[in-house]
């Protein structure tokens, strides 16, 4: 076996160290500063770029045509009832008219109802035809209170125009059947009117006439208690305005809930009930209120 001399050793040991002293590693750390951001109030506005209308507010306000359409629509609803009277006078039958009404009164409650929940739920400002409803009863839902504020004919000139094409042709071709028109006539009323009956459920007791505060605690209009339900959380029950006598009904079995799981499944279409209320549609005081946040 070969083996350095001694002093070949140590010097080989002196040129390993001072090749280990030679190979340096060095590491540069540099760390950052963050400055504390000065904080400064928050202040939420709860208002939105879109504003109810003012008492005062054109938009409130009735026109000669609105007051034409509901003159037309109550034309054609008490020549249905009067159709119904003579009819039955000269057939001398009076039971079967007077249901026909009842069962038109209560027709007219369930439509309410079911037309509410549809534009409630379903489309936009841009959908044909309902738009312009679906878009007023979301600022309804803003705005509950302007709807005792609107006049009496601005209130109502949609649905009486409505009701003057349907029922005025009604009226010409079954003027001589008292059961039919007892039907219409009372159906075709509660429905144009129903938008009153929703002004008076947003009214103040002290405010309504005492005959209207009677016809809601005997349940034979829509209750203030019964309405207000509807524009508390979660938004998705009492939908009758006429009566309200269906609410509890469609409520507790759940029906309109089923409309909506059918709808999905079928058209892929989400309910607004489904989703979380936003500021878009969810009730503001007459007067919003700013809060400071800190």
């Amino acid at each position: 076996m070969f083996t350095l001399p001694q002093h070949h050793l140590h010097q080989a040991t002196t040129i390993r160290h001072r090749h280990n002293r030679d190979h340096r590693i060095y590491c540069a750390v540099t760390t950052q500063v963050k400055t504390r951001p000065k904080l400064e109030p928050l202040v939420i506005n709860t208002t939105t770029l879109a504003t109810p209308p003012k008492a005062d507010d054109p938009s409130l306000k009735s026109t000669w045509s609105h007051r034409a359409w509901v003159g037309a629509g109550c034309g054609t609803v008490l020549a249905s009832l009067a159709s119904s009277v003579v009819g039955s006078y000269d057939s001398h039958i009076w039971l079967e008219p007077i249901l026909s009404g009842f069962i038109g009164y209560l027709f007219a409650d369930l439509g309410s109802g079911v037309y509410h929940w549809g534009i409630d739920n379903y489309g936009d400002a841009s959908t044909p035809v309902f738009g312009t409803q679906i878009d007023a009863f979301q600022g309804h839902h803003k705005w509950p209170w302007t709807i005792t504020k609107r006049q009496f004919a601005n209130n109502l000139h949609a649905l009486a125009r409505v009701i003057t094409y349907i029922v005025l042709p009604i009226d010409l071709v079954f003027h001589d059947q008292p059961v039919v028109m007892g039907f219409v006539g009372m159906a075709s009323g509660c429905i144009m009117f129903s938008q009153q009956f929703h002004a008076w459920a947003h009214g103040t007791k002290s405010k309504l006439p005492a005959v209207v505060v009677a016809l809601q605690d005997a349940g034979v209009l829509v209750s203030r208690s019964q309405h207000g339900a509807h524009h508390k959380q979660p938004y998705n029950n009492n939908y009758c305005i006429v009566s309200g006598v269906w609410n509890r009904f469609l409520d507790d079995h759940k029906v309109f809930e089923a409309l909506e799981m059918v709808i999905y499944f079928r058209l892929g279409l989400w309910p607004r009930s489904w989703s979380e209320p936003n500021s878009d549609w969810t009730e503001e005081a007459e007067d919003p209120p700013v809060t400071y946040v800190t």
